[in-house]
């Protein structure tokens, strides 16, 4: 059999070395089933504020499959095709659209890591995602044209951003099925010419494969699908899905509320810090180890905007109305988590691009027999994945603006801390492979993974 790690587009690892993740083909298959029916799930608790069963058909029940056809929940809009029509046409022409931002705005030309450790392999980036940002920001707010009757001509105003929250359910589904198809497209492609393979997509097990991703760095000519998705179709879409929450909120309360101007403020900084900061993203192990399949494509382009928008979408009809006491603890939550997270990934950025920064010359590290150095003092010092705990703490006080009355807008802390968990324990086996004995001496060096002297 083939070594795992070849760039041969047809090559299949030996079943007896190959390490699975997400408890093999059996866990890769339910997640690809499972996930899309959690976030039109989401979609649902989350408009009626609390975890609800009640619409499920029987399984024994009689025209099974015409139940789930008419269910609003978990088909919505399924007999009503023009909608679903006009829902996916809205959805690529979302995605056509920052397409064309990538192209043609200004962009730095970045270099990213060496591939699979090759310094003469290394990819090309065009950074420009916080100018996408900024501009699909005024283009929504002042440059949306319509057509003026009185005066026969187009004139620009405001997009009528809350007929997001109206088709929130069409929009999910449909975003659902293309990633379905996108994800197929990947998959196929992955075996036409010699690629470079992604280790842990090419088990040569379809669906493990369809799912983790078999080629590394799918490109179409110069335009990089994986970076791409990674920031800019969902997460600048969440970010807009947040404020035809709080739009519609302002229709039906005739204010805006304290928990919704955070969560919006909140979550416009994440999105906004991730775009401002979007090459330090060349250096994670989504682009430099995960292949792009599905698990990428739906997660970037489906349960980012749909399931991460949940609390805005809570609060337009079960808001808290929280005392300002309450709110400044939570945005002292939010700040905390925010100066670990950004200290923390700001420093490893600077390190690894440059390590022989003066700025940087009071920080110790570990010299690897590889040649690369890993820090042990400063943020990464504290814990391995310091940067980790910051991250939670943000997305806790997301879920914490929401009040306590119901479980669902806490499904992201929840979530997020077994994901990260998740994602801990995958670097620290990568690690392990790519450091040796190394990284037992860096553990040793830096003992705790989330937080100092507990965990």
């Amino acid at each position: 059999m083939a070594n795992p790690r070849t760039t041969s587009s047809n090559a299949k690892n030996d079943q007896s070395e190959f390490v699975f993740e997400f408890f093999g083909p059996v866990g890769t298959a339910g997640c690809t089933l499972i996930l899309p029916v959690v976030v039109l799930l989401l979609m649902h608790w989350s408009y009626v504020g609390k975890v609800d069963f009640s619409f499920l058909p029987s399984l024994f029940e009689r025209r099974f499959w015409d139940k789930v056809l008419d269910s609003q929940v978990l088909c919505p809009s399924c007999r009503s095709y023009a909608i679903l029509i006009k829902c996916s046409l809205g959805v690529m022409g979302w995605f056509l659209f920052q397409v064309v931002l990538e192209r043609f705005l200004p962009c730095d030309l970045v270099q990213g890591t060496p591939i699979k450790g090759d310094i003469k392999n290394r990819l090309w980036y065009r950074i420009n995602g916080h100018l996408s940002f900024w501009v699909t920001l005024l283009f929504a707010l002042t440059g949306w044209p319509v057509w003026h009757e009185a005066s026969s001509s187009w004139q620009f105003t405001s997009a009528p951003i809350d007929i997001l929250f109206d088709y929130y359910a069409e929009l999910a589904l449909v975003t659902i099925v293309l990633c379905f198809v996108m994800s197929s497209y990947l998959y196929i492609s992955s075996f036409n010419g010699k690629k470079v393979l992604a280790d842990g997509g090419n088990s040569g097990i379809l669906v493990y494969d369809f799912f983790i991703g078999r080629e590394l760095n799918p490109r179409i000519g110069n335009f990089d699908l994986k970076e791409f998705c990674e920031l800019r179709p969902g997460l600048i879409g969440w970010m807009l899905l947040n404020i035809s929450c709080m739009v519609k909120q302002h229709q039906f309360l005739g204010y805006v509320s304290g928990s919704m101007i955070l969560i919006n403020i909140f979550q416009g900084i994440y999105v906004w810090d991730a775009l401002y900061q979007e090459r330090a993203i060349l250096t994670t192990m989504d682009i430099t180890q995960d292949g792009f399949g599905f698990m990428l494509c739906f997660g970037d382009l489906a349960w980012v905007p749909f399931t991460y928008s949940v609390q805005a979408k809570y609060l337009v009809n079960h808001d808290p109305q929280l005392p300002y006491s309450t709110l400044l603890l939570i945005i002292g939550v939010q700040i905390f988590g925010y100066v670990i997270f950004r200290g923390a990934n700001g420093q490893k950025d600077a390190f690894r691009r440059n390590p022989d920064d003066p700025k940087l010359s009071h920080l110790q590290y570990l010299q690897t027999k590889r040649g690369t150095k890993l820090l042990t003092s400063g943020w990464w010092g504290m814990a391995r994945k310091i940067n980790y705990t910051g991250d939670w703490l943000m997305g806790l006080s997301w879920c914490m603006v929401c009040g306590i009355d119901s479980i669902v807008p806490y499904y992201y802390a929840i979530y997020f801390a077994i994901l990260l968990i998740h994602r801990s324990e995958r670097d620290d086996h990568l690690c392990k492979v790519k450091y040796g004995d190394d990284w037992d001496t860096y553990k040793q060096l830096v003992p705790y993974r989330f937080i100092p002297g507990v965990i």
